[in-house]
């Protein structure tokens, strides 16, 4: 008899731990609710509390910090190793600050956001300079898609939290930038040589942060850059933030830039690794870099290698974007939960404490002069901003070795590399991005009753 009930309390445990690795099938715009995976898994409630703080703590207060206040009233988030701030980090900022409840953060980054890098006229009116000195000074002009992506939805759920009559409309910035990223016609300012974004173009052109023809988002909303995109830059359920809250007038057409993104990032995943390319054509296809003049011929037979066709830094978020959309929509569940396995069981093949941060789409590894270097070096790591986001794509899996991932994250240390290296900013972001997921804590957040 006491065996039969130690085999009952087994199969009891058994069902128990299989329930909580059970996807849900329906996300936060329709439930409100969100998964503690962490505690799913057996950690502590109070644990994964304090870890969330001292995670976020790194990021904004840390000695490692990469968020800095400027006087009174502004503050930027900073790449550190590359001395610049950049529209995404910025943005990426914001989203974390209203995540929190982090009223003055978020206001201090939009302020030296509106004050340094949007542009108030001219052709580029309403968007972001996507790189500019600690001090102000711009390094670009041009935008980056990703930025104005993540300003708007954090502005809209500001709205939403803090309503917009505490010194900022919150909305009608929001509503500015969206009016503002429609296509209009500009004329391209000259430039030397090719500036790495293919030959100038001269004449009139139209600038957009969305293709007119297929719904997606542009690499960049000017100039070469648009011709292509990065499949990073694909968060669905962003647009379906701004369907539900900008009132801009556009909710289906953003409804329909949410289901086109959804079914370009089935073309741009490989079926068999789960990877995508850093950068890719708007059909999912490679990356087809034009040949200038004066650039050398491709030896007869020699295989092109175009790092921009790697999976790489860029392509690191998409694990934990798709993760998202899954939380917040569930609208395209079935391939997600499918999808996040099948990228978890490469990366667990490789090894799930020495997997590597750069691969070719099919699994291969790079070659040299494939590694986009970081920070002055060019090699490969186990890097921690990839260990997080495959960890937090745990949320859409339903086999055993999630957890392994789930605890690699939990286990790893944000501390320099052997050689020196170390990357306060991006992976730290993606690290406290990833324990927000995990936790149940990277929310839609609805208008204030």
């Amino acid at each position: 008899m006491r065996k039969f009930f130690v085999l009952l309390l087994l199969l009891m445990v058994t069902v128990a731990s299989a329930k909580k690795l059970t996807p849900w099938t329906k996300g936060g715009f329709e439930t409100g609710q969100y998964r503690n995976v962490f505690v799913e898994m057996g950690y502590k409630p109070a644990d994964v509390d304090a870890k969330l703080k001292e995670v976020f703590n790194d990021v904004f207060r840390g000695p490692n910090k990469v968020y800095f206040e400027v006087g009174d009233t502004m503050g930027y988030v900073s790449d550190v190793k590359n001395h610049d701030a950049r529209t995404e980090g910025m943005s990426y900022g914001m989203m974390i600050a209203v995540q929190f409840g982090e009223k003055d953060i978020f206001d201090r980054i939009w302020r030296w956001s509106k004050k340094y890098m949007q542009h108030q006229d001219g052709s580029r009116k309403g968007y972001f300079a996507w790189s500019c000195k600690t001090d102000g000074t711009r390094n670009a002009e041009g935008a980056a898609s990703d930025g104005e992506l993540y300003y708007v939805t954090a502005l809209l759920f500001a709205s939403n939290r803090w309503g917009n009559d505490t010194g900022i409309n919150y909305k009608a910035e929001a509503q500015h930038i969206l009016d503002c990223i429609q296509p209009k016609e500009y004329t391209p300012e000259p430039r030397p040589g090719f500036g790495g974004f293919g030959p100038q173009q001269t004449g009139p052109q139209k600038m957009y942060l969305i293709d007119p023809e297929t719904k997606l988002i542009t690499f960049t909303p000017d100039g070469f850059g648009q011709r292509y995109t990065d499949p990073s830059y694909h968060i669905p359920a962003f647009y379906e933030v701004w369907a539900r809250y900008a009132d801009d007038g556009r909710s289906d057409y953003w409804q329909e830039c949410a289901d086109k993104s959804r079914e370009f990032l089935h073309k741009a995943i490989n079926e068999q690794t789960g990877l995508n390319a850093d950068n890719c054509q708007y059909d999912g296809s490679e990356m087809q870099m034009p040949r200038f003049p004066g650039m050398p011929q491709r030896p007869q037979g020699a295989p092109r290698r175009n790092g921009n066709n790697n999976f790489r830094y860029d392509s690191w978020r998409v694990p934990m974007n798709i993760a998202l959309d899954y939380e917040w929509s569930c609208a395209d569940r079935e391939w997600q939960q499918h999808y996040g396995e099948t990228i978890q069981n490469f990366f667990y093949s490789q090894g799930v404490d020495k997997f590597v941060d750069q691969y070719r789409v099919d699994g291969s590894l790079p070659e040299d002069n494939e590694i986009l270097p970081a920070g002055g070096f060019r090699k490969l790591r186990h890097s921690i901003g990839l260990v997080a986001t495959t960890a937090a794509a745990s949320v859409m899996c339903s086999h055993e070795k999630s957890k392994e991932f789930v605890d690699a994250l939990w286990n790893a240390k944000h501390v320099p590399f052997e050689d020196g290296y170390f990357d306060a900013y991006y992976d730290g972001l993606l690290r406290l991005f990833a324990f927000m997921h995990l936790s149940g804590n990277y929310r839609v957040i609805t208008p204030k009753q």
